[in-house]
């Protein structure tokens, strides 16, 4: 994905999920990053009931908002439930990013152990920055500015004297060349 964290939302309310419940993120990529066979990661393996009462408390306790923090539980729901219950959770307000499990803190180690996964010899932190960069109505000189800023990023990093770091940049260099050539 080229956002830079999982976009899965996850709004069942904690009486809805059985103790043996589960939420499983599989990522996957292709072989050559563009193209090639599926590459499946290790999965993201989280108990769904932990996961809706950490959210809920994270929604209500935590977070920095001026905007309401109570949520609309479901009442009555047992696990299992009939496909006609009602077990979504529902905030008052910024309903959009309630559930966000990515947001809540508890995929950040996870997070970023896919994001050190080298896919052939380039972290995917970097190939995501690099997908990024190619976005539907990104503009030349847009294009021209991240390229700039990730490059940078790749030199800044504490690897940057390696063979990896050594790859990306060349990589860069060319999709560069490329992009001058069909300008000028």
């Amino acid at each position: 994905a080229k956002e830079a964290e999982p976009s899965l939302r996850f709004r069942a309310t904690e009486a809805a999920c059985a103790t043996q419940d589960l939420i499983v993120v599989a990522p996957w990529s292709l072989g050559n990053v563009i193209s090639g066979s599926p590459m499946l990661f290790e999965p993201f393996v989280e108990s769904a009931k932990f996961a809706a009462a950490y959210r809920n408390h994270l929604w209500q306790h935590v977070r920095k908002t001026e905007l309401s923090r109570e949520i609309e539980v479901s009442e009555g729901v047992t696990p299992y439930p009939k496909k006609s219950d009602r077990i979504l959770d529902r905030p008052v307000a910024d309903s959009g990013n309630f559930g966000r499990l990515a947001r809540t803190g508890l995929m950040d180690s996870y997070i970023s152990k896919v994001n050190d996964v080298n896919l052939c010899g380039i972290k995917a932190v970097y190939w995501r920055e690099f997908l990024k960069i190619f976005q539907e109505g990104t503009t030349e000189e847009k294009a021209r500015t991240a390229f700039v800023r990730l490059k940078g990023k790749v030199n800044a990093t504490d690897f940057a004297s390696s063979e990896i770091a050594r790859s990306a940049l060349r990589i860069l260099a060319e999709v560069e060349r490329i992009l001058d050539a069909n300008t000028g």
